[in-house]
């Protein structure tokens, strides 16, 4: 099963209840942050609700390895080390991403580890958040094109 990774890209302003609702069930409280989900029937429900306020797509193992060590935090806002994962699950960063990819591990797996990454705003900034991907802008799906918006993220 393919994950993918969603970042908000629009602020609180005028948005209306429904949408509001699904960015919270996301747990996508504030711009810039980053949540990574299954890629299933009701998730892309919620990502078509919330379409107008985020961007996103498919997540590799090496960016999501990249994500867990520089902006993954623990209960309290510790880092996340290669120690603890080693201490809890007995491997690295590298292999539990893989493993998440894979689908034979969760992010849930690893514990006190918080379900939101807290991202900078992109280096280069955002281009237009009033348009999709393809017409040049910064919403909607951008497929393998996000891995590059999240390391100008880290």
């Amino acid at each position: 099963m393919t994950k993918i990774a969603i970042i908000r890209v629009g602020g609180r302003v005028g948005v209306k209840k429904p949408v509001k609702d699904t960015l919270a069930m996301l747990r996508l409280h504030k711009v810039n942050h980053c949540v990574i989900v299954d890629d299933t029937p009701s998730y892309k429900g919620m990502i078509q609700k919330a379409k107008d306020y985020i961007t996103w797509g498919e997540i590799d193992a090496e960016t999501l390895a990249k994500l867990i060590k520089k902006r993954g935090k623990l209960l309290g806002n510790k880092p996340v080390t290669d120690e603890y994962v080693k201490e809890k699950l007995g491997m690295t960063i590298e292999e539990f991403a893989e493993a998440v990819i894979k689908g034979e591990k969760s992010l849930k797996d690893l514990p006190n580890l918080k379900p939101v990454f807290r991202l900078h705003p992109p280096r280069g900034g955002f281009k237009t958040k009033k348009r999709t991907f393809k017409e040049g802008g910064s919403l909607g799906y951008r497929g393998e094109k996000i891995k590059e918006l999240i390391e100008r993220m880290l």
